[in-house]
Parts: C-alpha cells; structure tokens; sequence
C-alpha cells in the first residue's frame, strides 16, 4: 500500500511541477501574424471551407466499418476453445453476411464510384 501511495504522490508531484514549468517558461507575446487564422505566411485566397465530396465519406464509413469488423472478429480464434464453438462461429458468420451485404448494396448503389 506504501508503494501505491508513494507513486500517486510522485506522479501528481511530478505532473504538477511539469504544468508549473510550462506555464513559467512559456513564452506569451502574440502578433498579428499569430493571432490570424493561417500561421503558414500568406495570405488565404479563397474560403476555408471548401466542400468535400460524400463519396469521401462513404469510403472512410466503409473502411471504419471493416475495420470494426476486424477488431470484433480478433477474438474469435480463442472462442473456437469454448464448449459450445458453434455459437460463436454462428454470430461471427451473421457478422461477416450482415457486411458483405451492406458492402453488395453500396455497390450496386453506386457509392463505391468515384467519378460519376
């Protein structure tokens, strides 16, 4: 219990010492160049909210999606050990059909396309 307490306080020392440094250290004297919305040295030339395409969207939704999948999908070489194996082959095969059909449809939809 010593050696809990004894990391606790070191690691709140520690922190707060660090956060004090920081803000003794740090150097606050802003300018115009600073405080204005692009820090790169030229002035914009256009809005900075240009518009993205849906499509982009889409593939970053799919590639989260099979991710996920992935990472659901990562424990099932340890499942097979169970008593009941069939059950956990059974929900993961649900899981990867439930995907390929979602994947099938947004095919067919067109959202896979990048140009139209």
């Amino acid at each position: 219990m010593n050696m809990i307490l004894f990391m606790f306080t070191m690691s709140l020392t520690l922190s707060l010492a660090l956060t004090a440094l920081n803000f003794w250290l740090a150097q606050i004297n802003p300018d115009p160049e600073k405080l204005s919305p692009y820090e790169c040295g030229f002035d914009p030339l256009g809005s900075a909210r240009l518009p993205f395409s849906i499509r982009f969207f889409m593939v970053a939704i799919l590639f989260l999606l099979f991710d996920l999948e992935i990472a659901l999908l990562l424990p099932l070489p340890w499942a097979v050990q169970l008593q009941d194996p069939t059950t956990t082959l059974m929900w993961a095969s649900a899981l990867i059909l439930l995907l390929i059909l979602g994947l099938i449809y947004e095919w067919t939809q067109g959202g896979l396309e990048w140009a139209e």
